[in-house]
């Protein structure tokens, strides 16, 4: 098994941390340019990271990664409760990342822009959200839409992407985990 990513991706580190007790090997990919792109597009058409190479199949987004290992390594199906919370943190990570490649693009993401907005709407809704699931006891083990979500609200901190004062919920979840053994060996800040 093959795990094809970057260090400091969220999607990535999600599977990296399912993946914490299973033998695989961890390609850490410079997605942007030279080989590592080049090999990149070799795996995965979509260009995007995670890919994940099992048993000669390729398999090209985290969530589609994580049924197939949920398949392959008996965990229990997801429920549609935890699907829908997996939809918010997807969408709120999906947002981060348009507003961050777009600042490395040198774009003022501040601007009051439509697409800006959105995002950032869409980043706030999400937040208070899942902060107000927090509140009422979700997120209480520690499953793939715990993983999901401690891997966005680690990295948002990471990248310093915006502040969590006004959810200290989401602070709280994330200090709750940050010392499980798959969280600290897969901290992008090493």
């Amino acid at each position: 098994m093959k795990l094809y990513g970057s260090t400091t991706s969220p999607y990535v580190r999600r599977i990296r941390m399912v993946l914490a007790n299973t033998p695989h090997e961890f390609l850490n990919l410079q997605i942007l340019s030279g080989d590592d792109r080049v090999l990149l597009a070799s795996r995965n058409p979509a260009m995007k990271i995670p890919c994940l190479e099992d048993d000669g199949q390729m398999l090209f987004d985290s969530r589609i990664i994580y049924r197939y290992l949920a398949d392959k390594l008996s965990h229990a199906p997801l429920s549609w409760e935890a699907e829908n919370q997996l939809t918010l943190i997807d969408a709120a990570t999906d947002s981060f990342v348009q507003l961050l490649m777009l600042t490395r693009s040198d774009i003022d993401t501040s601007q009051d822009r439509l697409h800006f907005r959105l995002q950032r709407e869409r980043i706030e809704e999400v937040f208070s959200a899942l902060e107000s699931q927090l509140e009422q006891g979700g997120f209480s083990g520690w499953h793939y839409p715990e993983i999901c979500l401690f891997s966005l609200v680690d990295w948002v901190e990471f990248r310093e992407l915006h502040s969590l004062a006004a959810y200290p919920q989401l602070r709280a979840f994330r200090d709750r985990h940050i010392d499980r053994i798959e969280v600290t060996a897969t901290d992008p800040r090493q």
